[in-house]
């Protein structure tokens, strides 16, 4: 691989105008397509399998009417300045409210709120729930204009009406989470090269790279139902990876510069080396992500799908593009008016850098670190353990935003458990003795004696008289546990009602489907680190041929992410530190999270492993202590991954200034678990590690080794047949004396040919 990726850089770099050519007019044909073609995104779910999703695929067919995968709304209304709903002229204003909603496109069915109760007990709130005969991605924007403008109309009446469900746009999330990362990260790149060139270069392709990637997504939105977290998560990820593994190859081309290599041979050089350690850190990455799907849930896989493309097109950039434009950047990348004294210093050998002498210090202390930072995360880890999961809702919303508004004000009115009725479905096709509608009065008087039941409302059967729903509300929130175990108790008591009537009790609705959601993932998610584990380990078995360090490697990642949902239920479920993340209430964490933390962030993990360990493992190939081949390591890759993981951090940290609770957690998630992962695991607890271990660390037994292949992602092969082509050509000037010979046209020779020990050719 590594003289492939040789001859690619060296023909990038050569071809430079050719490459980028091909990139802009490819970019400009995605384009095109993407404004013709795009279509729209979903958050619905589907649990096949599960009982709620039989229970709404049962309503769908025998009970149409209540349209049990169409998308809700719930317009609360709420009386001002004292007075009530129930007077005569807020009760008709309302009632022409309802009349208007009825009339509104997509619409099954709207609520009564007087004649179906939803009133409030001292009149002031009432709602009505909007159901349509569609799901939420396929609602109309003339719809959502009609729920909208019956808002304004109650408002201009003087009421306050708020909107909820998932029927309702959400607000356009703001743009200033990507900027603020994108502002740091150009920092941290000026401060690592000191030079705005070297430092734009990662900037420019990483945009490129993401643009082409949205771009692709948006056109595969009209042939695949992806979900509408795809593109942010796609654009989170892929820009934080394109501009690590620009960083990691401009950082070794410059490196390569400054051993005397000319340009076009540093390209050349660069790609061939970390050009290959970026190739399997993208595809540990890919895999990571990928393997979302095999969790079942077509939203997580969407997601995965996405992002694993967004990181596929950074790698194919990084490898391609980025020689090209580093031909055009030629030696200016070199030129560092913005480093320090101090830098400099470092760059001509007259002082160590930070790196290295954070190396020796581990190198010399590793049982201390070791412990520190083992113990310190097991600390971290420890409320992981009361782990609460749920999906997000309405509760979720920033604080004043319509959804929050109409949440907090049916929780005032009607109590917590309004927010996430639960539907019961009462299959009696097949019941026996007294018939259906003796199984749906068996059915709720068994629900009505259960504990933290608010109300439950008559049954309503179908036309064909054989199945009926059974509204519950619970007396607690949706996402409380109360409500997870009223809906056990409710199953449970299927059983028992099969017996006694041959019909079947199902529990669905949105709460009902949260609740099923969140378990499966709980379900899913050890068997999903096993799949995405083993597959990396084996990946990093190839890359390192060892089998200690993949090892050590997978269980540091278990060690950042068990501290990082610590930290997560500290701050979201216990409340700690709730104020400096601006959160205003505590709740579980959104179930799919964890699963998405472990696929992000087991794929960043392994990236600073390969960055990490395979410039130790060069220098140990080529001869090394293994102590002096880790403190090595730490001088040529310690500053570039202190530098990507600070752009990491600082891109997921920007999500922490959105409103929305659920994007607050996946930034902190992130952002802690990078923190924790580069600093303490990679930087700390791995050369530890490796020391302790020594030469063993390296070891391979001779059956393995024999059978598996070499991949040569620290260059060895590429460093022989290098040097045995420079042996065998003539030096400089006899080849200007004979003339007959040039190095530019040995270069140029190099490109696309096999590398070998034959003689120059003769002219």
């Amino acid at each position: 691989m590594a003289t492939f990726l040789y001859r690619l850089g060296r023909l990038a770099f050569s071809r430079r105008r050719l490459f980028l050519m091909f990139w802009i007019v490819v970019l400009a044909a995605v384009g095109v397509s993407a404004t013709s073609v795009s279509g729209t995104t979903t958050d619905d779910f589907t649990l096949p399998g599960t009982q709620s999703q039989k229970a709404i695929d049962l309503l769908g067919k025998e009970f149409p009417q209540a349209s049990a995968d169409g998308a809700t709304a719930r317009v609360v209304f709420e009386a001002s300045g004292g007075q009530k709903l129930t007077s005569a002229a807020e009760k008709a204003q309302i009632t022409t409210l309802v009349a208007d909603l009825k009339k509104a496109p997509q619409v099954a069915n709207v609520s009564e709120p007087f004649s179906d109760g939803l009133v409030s007990a001292d009149g002031t709130i009432a709602y009505a729930q909007v159901i349509y005969k569609v799901p939420k991605a396929d609602l109309t924007d003339a719809a959502s204009e009609a729920l909208n403008q019956v808002a304004e109309k109650g408002e201009k009446a003087g009421l306050t009406v708020s909107l909820g469900g998932n029927a309702v746009q959400e607000k356009a999330a703001s743009k200033a989470a990507e900027l603020i990362g994108l502002a740091v990260a150009a920092v941290a790149l000026v401060i690592t090269f000191g030079s705005m060139i070297a430092a734009g270069l990662p900037l420019l392709t990483a945009l490129f790279g993401v643009g082409m990637a949205l771009l692709c997504i948006t056109i595969s939105t009209h042939f695949f139902d992806m979900a509408s977290a795809s593109s942010t998560l796609a654009l989170m990820l892929g820009l934080a990876v394109a501009i690590d593994y620009a960083l990691f190859i401009v950082s070794r081309y410059r490196s390569e510069i400054r051993d005397g290599h000319e340009p076009e041979e540093a390209a050349g050089r660069a790609l061939g080396t970390a050009g290959s350690a970026v190739v399997f850190a993208g595809l540990t990455v890919v895999i990571a992500l990928a393997g979302l799907s095999v969790i079942g849930i077509k939203m997580l896989t969407t997601m995965g799908l996405a992002a694993a493309f967004a990181v596929a097109v950074a790698v194919v950039v990084a490898l391609t593009l980025l020689p090209a434009v580093l031909g055009f950047a030629g030696m200016r990348i070199m030129k560092g008016k913005l480093t320090s004294k101090r830098h400099r210093a470092e760059e001509r050998g007259e002082r160590e850098a930070m790196g290295v002498r954070w190396g020796r210090f581990v190198t010399r202390n590793p049982v201390r670190m070791l412990v520190v930072s083992v113990v310190g995360l097991g600390v971290l880890a420890i409320p992981a353990m009361s782990l609460r999961l749920t999906l997000p809702d309405d509760s979720m919303a920033s604080p004043g935003s319509t959804q929050r508004v109409a949440y907090d004000t049916l929780t005032k009115g009607f109590g917590p458990g309004f927010n996430g009725p639960l539907t019961v479905v009462v299959d009696a096709r097949n019941s026996t003795g007294a018939g259906p509608e003796a199984a749906a009065r068996d059915a709720y008087d068994t629900i009505s004696k259960l504990p933290d039941v608010a109300a439950v409302r008559p049954a309503v059967f179908n036309e064909s008289g054989d199945v009926a729903l059974i509204a519950v509300i619970p007396g607690s929130s949706p996402t409380s546990q109360a409500t997870k175990d009223l809906v056990a108790d409710i199953r449970d008591h299927s059983a028992v009602l099969r017996t006694d009537t041959g019909a079947e009790l199902m529990v669905t609705g949105t709460t009902a489907l949260n609740i099923d959601v969140s378990t499966k993932l709980a379900e899913a998610m050890v068997p999903y680190l096993a799949i995405v584990v083993g597959l990396a380990l084996i990946l990093l078995l190839l890359v390192f041929r060892s089998i200690l360090v993949p090892l050590k490697a997978a269980l540091g990642f278990l060690l950042s992410v068990a501290a990082t949902l610590g930290v997560l239920v500290a701050v979201f479920q216990w409340g700690w530190l709730k104020d400096v993340f601006g959160v205003d209430q505590t709740q579980p964490i959104v179930s799919v999270l964890p699963i998405l933390l472990i696929g992000v962030v087991f794929g960043l993990a392994m990236d600073y492993e390969v960055f990490l360990v395979t410039r130790m493992r060069e220098e140990y190939v080529h001869g090394a202590e293994p102590t002096d081949a880790i403190v090595a390591g730490f001088k040529h890759g310690g500053r570039v991954v202190t530098a990507a993981a600070i752009i990491m951090i600082s891109v997921f940290s920007g999500f922490l200034l959105d409103d929305t609770a659920l994007v607050k957690s996946i930034g902190l998630g992130l952002a802690s678990a990078v923190l924790f992962d580069a600093f303490v695991v990679r930087m700390t607890i791995v050369p530890a590690v490796m020391t302790l271990l020594g030469r063993r660390a390296w070891a391979l037994p001779g059956w393995l080794d024999r059978i598996m292949p070499n991949v040569d992602v620290e260059g060895e092969k590429l460093r022989h047949a290098l040097e045995a082509r420079q042996a065998s050509t003539p030096p400089a000037d006899q080849q200007a004396s004979d003339g007959e010979y040039t190095g530019d046209a040995e270069a140029a020779g190099m490109v696309g040919e096999n590398l070998d020990t034959t003689p120059a050719r003769k002219h």
